[in-house]
């Protein structure tokens, strides 16, 4: 199993939460490669200078070229809150997931459609780099959940 983490964020020398990604990442493997892509460029930048629909417009447009493969979830805080077990439940009988974690001013309504699901994670707001890192722990607790192992208890 192959889960993409798709990010609109920076990226840059994290001395901070690196680690705690490199951690889940390792401990992941037994049950699936999970990667971490950070999308983050001029055309963005540019955007979201401009206005928040061109900002969201410059996420959807980064993120279309990883839709063609995979099951895609999109994180949305306006969506049904899911928990841990629903949580482990998306990725069950996957080849591919894909996860995305739009910029500051979330996702276009269209983007959104073009996903299989749309889920929140809770009302409060996190900075990209440390959603991350909550990420990633759902992630494996997910796969343990799914491959019964201890950790999820």
């Amino acid at each position: 199993m192959k889960i993409n983490l798709i990010i609109i964020d920076k990226r840059g020398k994290d001395n901070l939460y690196a680690p705690l990604i490199e951690h889940y990442k390792k401990i992941s493997k037994p049950f699936a490669k999970v990667e971490v892509i950070e999308i983050f460029d001029k055309e963005i930048a540019k955007a979201q200078d401009l206005s928040v629909l061109s900002a969201k417009a410059s996420y959807t447009k980064a993120f279309e070229k990883y839709l063609k493969s995979g099951y895609n979830i999109a994180l949305n805080p306006s969506s049904r809150e899911v928990d841990s077990f629903e949580f482990a439940k998306l990725l069950n009988d996957r080849v591919e997931v894909n996860f995305y974690i739009g910029g500051a001013y979330g996702l276009e309504k269209d983007f959104l459609k073009k996903c299989n699901k749309d889920i929140s994670l809770g009302k409060i707001t996190l900075s990209h780099k440390l959603v991350k890192v909550v990420m990633m722990e759902q992630l494996f607790r997910g796969l343990s959940i799914n491959n019964n192992h201890p950790y999820h208890k």
